[in-house]
C-alpha cells in the first residue's frame, strides 16, 4: 500500500518542481525584463490576481506614447537643422554679397588714387603751389 501512495506523491512533488521552476523563471525574467517600477506594478498585479490585460494595455498605450514622443522629437529635429542650414546659406549669400561690394569699392578706391596723382602731377607742373 505504501508503495503506491509514494508512486503517487512522486509526480505530484514533480509536478510541483515543475511549477516552480517555471515561476521562478517567470520572475528571473520579470528582473531582467522590467525595470524596477514596473516590477513593482506587476507584483502588485500578481498579488491581488489581476489577469494582465491591464498590465498589456499600459504597456502598449506606453509603446504608443513612446513612438508618437520620438516621431515629434523626429520632426523637430528635422525642421531646426533645416532652419540652421537655411541660415548658413543666408549667411554665405550676405558674406558674398559684402566681400563682392568690399572688391569693387577697393577697384573705386585705385582708381580715385591714380585721378588724384595724376591732378598732382598736373597741378605741380602748372606752377599752382598749396
Amino acid at each position: 500500500m505504501e508503495r503506491p501512495s509514494l508512486e503517487f506523491n512522486l509526480p505530484d512533488t514533480h509536478e510541483e518542481g515543475k511549477l516552480y521552476v517555471v515561476d521562478s523563471l517567470n520572475n528571473l525574467n520579470k528582473l531582467n525584463v522590467c525595470p524596477a517600477e514596473s516590477q513593482r506594478s506587476l507584483d502588485e498585479e500578481e498579488n491581488t490576481g489581476g489577469t494582465g490585460e491591464r498590465m498589456a494595455g499600459s504597456n502598449t498605450g506606453n509603446q504608443c506614447l513612446f513612438f508618437i514622443t520620438f516621431i515629434l522629437t523626429l520632426i523637430v529635429s528635422l525642421a531646426l537643422v533645416s532652419f540652421v542650414i537655411f541660415l548658413i546659406l543666408q549667411t554665405r549669400n550676405e558674406v558674398d554679397q559684402i566681400t563682392s561690394r568690399l572688391l569693387s569699392e577697393k577697384k573705386n578706391i585705385e582708381e580715385l588714387k591714380k585721378m588724384n596723382n595724376i591732378i598732382l602731377k598736373h597741378l605741380n607742373q602748372s606752377g599752382i603751389k598749396e
